[in-house]
């Protein structure tokens, strides 16, 4: 008899967003523990002991601060795994971008211990998913961590978020922009989500929404975070590029557009691009490879070009298109296990790397236009 594999939604236990809550860490910290480690990015430390530090003292609530080494890798998961078990730790905190929070779940995981978020830069939705992505030492994708169960509780400041360089918040739009057409592609090929099951409606649904919110907001959102200001606009927008696309890819599941960021992760010359941008050049290519409406086209295009996002592979920091390297991106991108088979077409290595150059030619032609 076979297994009925079930459609799921998943989602991090709360989802809490406002302004000024890093200094109210101690609220969402004592409801999980009373001995916090806390993972943090360099360039927060600091706000992060004037800020939360005193409260979690006040509160009873011991606490370790340590900084992320810069790559999610096995190596430094076992590094601060060892130190939170060193500090007899009963909570794991990740203040940072989504790296740090991967490293956060995966030691909460490895620890068997409850988790919270504080995402710094809205450049991902890392956050929200039952999900970290472990790199190489040097930058390399490597592989998936799927894990149990979603975080305990992310926390979206908005003022730290909003005071963040205005190109990570671009590139978190980025990356939910991709959401609704990966987990529309997913469910329509009945394809298997972010925790190996099949997509939801419910996903489609919410990714649906994360992009409604992004064609509606991206102007006015963009015009705040480049002065470093809160608005309603900036606070959808954070909906839609942490929690909205965060379950909604989960739940929707992935295809083409992070399979070819995946395989761009091979390519030397893009690892300072930001994970939201690349996603970006794999959504046009996903648009290629599904001969997309020009009207949806047009829409998607306007949305990169206002958040600023590039467009093009020189954009995005290529030097010299070497066509063996760019198969091989193909050849990653369409690896067993990947999300290429969650396209409701079947797709060889070739039709992308096909599908690659002439995302890259209607690119060039795009950015021509007025946005």
């Amino acid at each position: 008899m076979s297994t009925v594999v079930p459609r799921t939604v998943t989602s991090p236990k709360k989802f809490i967003i406002g302004k000024g809550l890093l200094a109210q860490m101690h609220d969402y910290v004592k409801d999980f523990g009373d001995n916090a480690f806390i993972i943090c990015d360099e360039f927060i430390l600091s706000r992060v002991e004037n800020e939360a530090v005193a409260g979690l003292d006040q509160n009873g609530i011991s606490n370790h601060l340590e900084k992320f080494n810069y790559e999610c890798s096995e190596a430094e998961i076992k590094r601060l795994g060892a130190l939170a078990e060193q500090h007899h730790t009963n909570v794991i905190v990740g203040v940072g971008g989504g790296k740090t929070l991967d490293a956060a779940k995966a030691v909460a995981f490895y620890q068997k211990r409850p988790v919270v978020l504080y995402p710094t830069i809205a450049s991902t939705d890392a956050p929200c998913t039952a999900l970290a992505v472990i790199y190489s030492e040097t930058g390399e994708f490597e592989r998936y961590l799927f894990l149990p169960q979603n975080p305990d509780a992310v926390v979206a400041d908005t003022a730290i978020i909003a005071a963040a360089p205005a190109r990570f918040f671009a590139a978190g739009i980025g990356d939910a922009l991709a959401t609704y057409f990966e987990a529309r592609a997913c469910y329509q090929s009945d394809g298997v989500n972010l925790v190996l099951k099949k997509p939801s409606r419910t996903g489609l649904g919410l990714a649906q929404l994360c992009y409604q919110l992004l064609t509606e907001n991206v102007e006015a959102a963009m015009d705040a975070v480049r002065n470093k200001i809160v608005t309603p606009a900036l606070e959808q927008t954070i909906e839609a590029t942490i929690y909205l696309s965060g379950v909604g890819a989960e739940a929707g599941g992935l295809a083409a557009a992070h399979a070819v960021n995946n395989g761009m992760s091979a390519v030397a010359d893009l690892h300072k691009a930001q994970h939201g941008e690349k996603v970006v050049f794999g959504l046009l290519t996903q648009l290629v490879l599904e001969n997309a409406p020009k009207a949806e086209i047009d829409n998607v295009i306007h949305i990169i070009k206002t958040a600023g996002l590039p467009l093009t592979l020189a954009d995005l920091g290529l030097k010299t298109f070497v066509e063996a390297e760019w198969r091989k991106v193909a050849e990653i991108a369409c690896a067993e296990g990947d999300t290429m088979g969650n396209m409701p077409m079947q797709l060889t290595a070739d039709d992308v790397y096909q599908a690659m150059i002439a995302a890259n030619a209607m690119a060039e032609r795009y950015k021509k236009l007025a946005v």
